[in-house]
């Protein structure tokens, strides 16, 4: 089974209530190959809400209590985005998923870059808090971006 961000599967749960449809992940989806999950939402976060980055690393950091995560506004979430990391992990684990598709540049899901933490749409190489836990235990995540090299390896 194949994991993948519910914005990438079109639902409205982005921070701005917007969503990132990728009609290969839809396709996915229709095929049952795949289930969608908002690290987010399972943290307790809302739809919509403040624009959040991380701030002093990446999402290794956070995990490791080096780094936080805060909204725009400066209210710390690094303890929602850090639940929602460990629920996706358990629904991960739960669904016996092989690979888990993630929207980059998230602070829970960027697998290859985030924003830098000044929120002024500067990226950084580094996973974000959920691409981390899921790859400290041993999963695989990719990007979105690196969508069509592995649907022509489950293909």
């Amino acid at each position: 089974m194949i994991l993948v961000s519910s914005c990438l599967a079109g639902l409205e749960v982005r921070y701005n209530g917007s969503h990132s449809l990728d009609n290969r992940i839809r396709k996915l989806l229709q095929e049952k190959k795949a289930i969608s999950v908002c690290p987010e939402l399972l943290g307790g976060l809302s739809t919509p809400r403040e624009p959040a980055e991380i701030i002093g690393g990446d999402g290794e950091d956070v995990l490791d209590g080096k780094a936080k995560i805060v909204e725009k506004s400066g209210r710390d979430v690094t303890e929602l985005y850090i639940k929602g990391a460990y629920e996706t992990l358990k629904k991960a684990l739960e669904v016996n998923a092989t690979i888990i598709v993630l929207k980059e540049y998230s602070p829970s899901c960027g697998s290859n870059m985030i924003y830098n933490g000044e929120f002024k749409a500067k990226k950084v190489v580094g996973n974000g808090v959920t691409t981390a836990l899921l790859k400290r235990n041993g999963l695989r995540v990719v990007s979105e971006e690196n969508l069509t090299d592995l649907l022509d390896e489950i293909n």
